[in-house]
């Protein structure tokens, strides 16, 4: 008896003494938590750029709207300044008479009006280009066909740059650098803003002209009294293969008003 009591209590100082299987000891990670001027981070970030292609630029911002809040995407259209480098896309113009005309004239891939509606409409929900604009007089024709249009992200509409007046303007520009972005399910934007090989300048006013598209693409229901307090909660840029770099909210601010009196200027 006095054996078992022996054993018992030896046993248990043993479990005591081990340690719980599985566990995983995790050495502390210290990360670096410095913000840089939008300038110092675009010098760091093509400093890093090592690959040997022309890598791009991205910027990924975490907006500070709640997961859940379907009601708050934040989605927009730009024309960056000095490009971004990639392919342009290919456009559809909805319409006809004298904006049609205005559209092929501006570079539009495909032009048509009702009886292009009815085309897609019987498409199987297959449209293959990647905007599509139409006027707001021939809105409700392309109401008809939204079924089809909104599933693949086609839909126009005036937040995105694509329910226009300025037909030829649109399109033209469009067919430059256009850039659409969209808030993902885990709350941020992710977007390309140019390649290595631009300037520093050029970079800068690009990424001005994507903050300006941001604050323009701000939810009306995300009450805050700031442009950016409870929206923008950071915001990182790095090349294709390289670190990424938090860039302060002052710096993004002040490129963003730069842009805006050089395109009204």
């Amino acid at each position: 008896m006095m054996r078992r009591r022996r054993l018992s209590r030896v046993l248990e100082e043993e479990e005591r003494a081990m340690v719980p299987f599985p566990m995983i000891l995790k050495a502390e990670k210290r990360e670096s938590k410095a913000v840089f001027d939008l300038a110092e981070a675009i010098r760091l970030v093509k400093a890093n750029a090592r690959a040997k292609f022309d890598e791009t630029i991205e910027a990924h911002v975490r907006l500070g709207i709640e997961k859940k809040r379907s009601d708050l995407i934040v989605r927009g259209s730009l024309v960056l300044p000095h490009g971004t480098g990639m392919k342009v896309s290919k456009i559809a113009f909805l319409g006809e008479g004298a904006d049609a005309d205005e559209a092929r004239a501006a570079g539009a891939d495909i032009v048509g009006g009702p009886e292009l509606v009815e085309k897609i409409a019987n498409s199987g929900g297959k449209f293959d280009v990647q905007k599509c604009f139409t006027t707001p007089g021939f809105m409700p024709q392309v109401l008809k066909i939204a079924k089809v249009l909104k599933p693949l992200g086609l839909l126009p509409n005036a937040k995105q740059g694509t329910l226009v007046s300025d037909v030829a303007r649109a399109v033209r520009e469009a067919k430059q650098s256009n850039v659409d972005f969209k808030m993902d399910k885990t709350s941020i934007v992710h977007v390309g803003v140019g390649k290595v090989s631009l300037s520093e300048d050029d970079l800068r006013e690009n990424i001005g002209a994507f903050v300006n598209a941001l604050l323009r693409a701000k939810p009306a229901g995300l009450k805050k009294t700031s442009k950016y307090a409870g929206y923008v909660n950071s915001f990182h840029i790095c090349s294709t293969m390289g670190p990424g770099f938090s860039v302060s909210i002052q710096s993004l601010s002040k490129a963003a008003d730069h842009y805006n009196k050089v395109s009204l200027s």
